[in-house]
Formats: C-alpha cells, sequence, structure tokens
C-alpha cells in the first residue's frame, strides 16, 4: 500500500510569501526550518526564547508538524539579540530582516509542497500521474479534509460548543480555530453533495483572475469560462455575513446547515468577543506548477503549488484513491 509521511523530509512546504521584508521597521521578519513540530510549537519556541507572550509572534499560516517545512514569523525587532544565542533542533532560523509589519494570517500567496509515496508500483504510478492531468484540467475539490476537524473531529465538536456557550474564554486564536474546524465540516459537506467544476443556476461564483463574484442565472453562459478554469462555484464558510447564493445551491446549503443543527445566518450569534464574519470559498483549486517522477523503485515524487487554505493531502487523496496510509 502507498505510504506518505514515512518520514519528515517525505512531506516538505515551504511558504510562498505574499511580500518581502522591506529591511526597515520595528519587526523582526524571520524564515525559518521546522522539523517534528507545528506552527504554535515554533511560534512558542521564539516567544520563550524572546521572553514575549505568544500572541506577539505573528505568523500567516499554519504548518504541519509531520513534516520539514519553512515558513515566515515576525516578532518586535527589540529582541532581537534575544536571538542570538537561539539553539534548537526542532527549528532553526536561517535568515532575520527588519520588516514594517506584523505578519498576520492568511497574509501569504500559497505554499510549494514537496512529497514522496513510497511503496508505489508501476501501474499506481502511471494511475496517479494520469489522475493529475485530471486535476490541471478540472481542478481540486477544494475540500479541507477530516485533518482539519482534529482528532475524532474533535475540533468541530469544541466549536460548536464555543458557538453554544456564547463566550470565549481564554486565547482568542485558538477559539477562532476551533469554530472554524465546525466552518469546514459545513463546506465539506456542501461539496460532497454537488459537482465542483459545474455551476448551477441560482450559484454565487468566483472568477478566478480578479476574485470578483458573479451570479449565475444560466450556466449555460458560462461553461467555455468553467472549461478554461476562469469561473468556479463556490461553498459557504458560515458567518453573520456570509453571502449567500439562490436557488437549487442555497437550498442545498441550508439543508447541510439544518442537518448539522447550526443557526441561519439571521439567527447566529458568535461568541462574545469573537467575530464570525463568514466568507465564500471556491469549491475547486487548480494546482500550480506541478511535476512528477517515479524512480521505479518504489518512490513516486511530486511537487505542486496550492493557494493558502488548501490542503496538500487532498491531492494525495485524489492521487491514491484507493490505498494509502501515513507514515
Amino acid at each position: 500500500m502507498p505510504r506518505f509521511r514515512a518520514a519528515p523530509e517525505d512531506f516538505q512546504v515551504e511558504e510562498l510569501p505574499l511580500y518581502a521584508p522591506d529591511g526597515d521597521g520595528s519587526f523582526l521578519w524571520l524564515w525559518t526550518e521546522k522539523r517534528g513540530i507545528d506552527t504554535a510549537q515554533a511560534a512558542r519556541l521564539l516567544a520563550e526564547a524572546c521572553d514575549l507572550p505568544r500572541k506577539e509572534v505573528g505568523w500567516a499560516g499554519r504548518k504541519d508538524r509531520h513534516a520539514v517545512t519553512r515558513q515566515a514569523f515576525t516578532l518586535p525587532a527589540d529582541r532581537e539579540s534575544r536571538l542570538a544565542s537561539f539553539s534548537s533542533d526542532e527549528l532553526s532560523i536561517l535568515d532575520a530582516r527588519r520588516t514594517r509589519g506584523r505578519l498576520r494570517a492568511g497574509q501569504l500567496s500559497g505554499n510549494r509542497f514537496t512529497l514522496k509515496i513510497r511503496d508505489v508500483d508501476a501501474p499506481q504510478a502511471a494511475a496517479a500521474a494520469g489522475h493529475l492531468e485530471a486535476l490541471d484540467r478540472r481542478g481540486l475539490p477544494n475540500r479541507f479534509g477530516s485533518q482539519r476537524y482534529g482528532r475524532d473531529g474533535r475540533n468541530v465538536e469544541r466549536g460548536r460548543r464555543l458557538l453554544e456557550g456564547g463566550r470565549v474564554r481564554g486565547d482568542r486564536r485558538q477559539a477562532f480555530f476551533m469554530i472554524s474546524a465546525l466552518q469546514s465540516r459545513v463546506f465539506d459537506e456542501v461539496l460532497k453533495r454537488r459537482p465542483y467544476d459545474a455551476l448551477w443556476a441560482g450559484d454565487l461564483a468566483v472568477e478566478h483572475r480578479s476574485g470578483d463574484w458573479r451570479w449565475i442565472d444560466d450556466p449555460a453562459d458560462y461553461a467555455d469560462a468553467v472549461d478554461r478554469f476562469e469561473i468556479s462555484p463556490t461553498g459557504p464558510i458560515f458567518g453573520t455575513k456570509t453571502r449567500r447564493p439562490r436557488g437549487e445551491a442555497a437550498a442545498l446549503e441550508a439543508a447541510v446547515m439544518a442537518e448539522l443543527d447550526l443557526p441561519t445566518v439571521e439567527r447566529l450569534e458568535p461568541p462574545r468577543g469573537l467575530r464570525l464574519f463568514g466568507d465564500r470559498r471556491a469549491l475547486r483549486v487548480r494546482p500550480g506548477d506541478v511535476t512528477s517522477s517515479y524512480d521505479g523503485a518504489g518512490v513516486f515524487t511530486v511537487g505542486f503549488d496550492l493557494p493558502p487554505g488548501s490542503y496538500a493531502t487532498v491531492v494525495l487523496e485524489e492521487l491514491f484513491p484507493a490505498d494509502l496510509s501515513e507514515g
């Protein structure tokens, strides 16, 4: 059976920054490499080394623990001298520069993945290469996947309890992460029940190049644009200001919310102290700069870029839909 994450080096991720540090300012931009720890743990190491609250360490996106990843952090520049003696087996600082702004969640253009899948035979490698061609043509279903829900779906249930409790206690960033797991579950359920590469009448679609929204009255008017990957349907990231589609798409989204025992947008009351505006998310994305190779001895290597918030594990599930194990 094909295996991924047999070793951290088999799952490599490089953050694609939204902008480069300008060399001046009151923050320190750190380019790091971590191995075997997640982003929050890396931020904690930096905070402890600089005698800072963890919330003072900024980052753009969470990265896998079972991986070798390169990503940026920011912290107040007046703590730079404290990093001179920083040493960790799990985290290395590759570069440090001044910058004017603190990194915030989502401030990245994407991620570059290089993944090795082991115990792959020749027919499986050929099939995976064929699936890659399909992803280039139809796109990747932009689901979050079960890894987003936490072990045994615990993050989803914690998010539900936060919504029901009406108050956030402790780390707001952690609270938002739990609720976002519940939002992810809703989106994935909607995606599961409809085609991701075709428009419905009433859809609220997104134009990929501009990011503009477009209401769809007659899907036939946009068939060529869908084929050219210029426009795609969207699904809900529920919140108080989430834009909603019409017709069949609206009925599907309402049904999923009801089945998961969640309130409608009109009745949604976020926990006190936590904004929950919501958003729309494309039902598909196109992996960029795709490469693949097979060494003939069981190792299939694939490389690709994904936009922020899209998951490499979903690509692997599409490439090896029958059997894939971790570890």
